[in-house]
């Protein structure tokens, strides 16, 4: 490994508290479920979205997307930021693909101001 490379590698282990072995096997594990997801599997995600709540229709339009989902959309928590902004995270479950555009969909919305989706493979690695 080039040199420069351990360094930091080391770095990251000392700021974990962990060992290069146990930093190594997290990595390969985030790539491994990266493929696995690129290949449409059953998973769960948590979709954070930050908007502004004056923009007309919006909250009808962000609800209308969440009915689309049926019974995957698993739970939502709202949290009221300042009197313009909220903050949403929304939890799902589908199909990678599906959730990626679901994701897309919402973030696309005009009125969410920025967001992003955390999804994770369902089932054995």
């Amino acid at each position: 490994m080039d040199p420069t490379l351990l360094v930091e590698l080391d770095a990251v282990v000392k700021a974990r508290g962990s060992t290069r072995s146990e930093v190594l096997r997290d990595l390969v594990r985030a790539e491994v479920a990266k493929k696995r997801l690129a290949c449409g599997v059953e998973a769960i995600a948590a979709l954070t979205l930050v908007y502004d709540h004056h923009v007309r229709d919006l909250a009808e339009r962000l609800t209308e997307i969440q009915h689309d989902m049926g019974d995957r959309v698993r739970s939502t928590m709202h949290v009221h930021l300042t009197h313009h902004l909220c903050l949403e995270v929304i939890v799902v479950s589908g199909n990678s693909d599906e959730l990626e555009a679901f994701a897309e969909r919402i973030l696309a919305t005009k009125g969410v101001l920025q967001g992003g989706i955390e999804i994770f493979a369902l089932g054995a690695p």
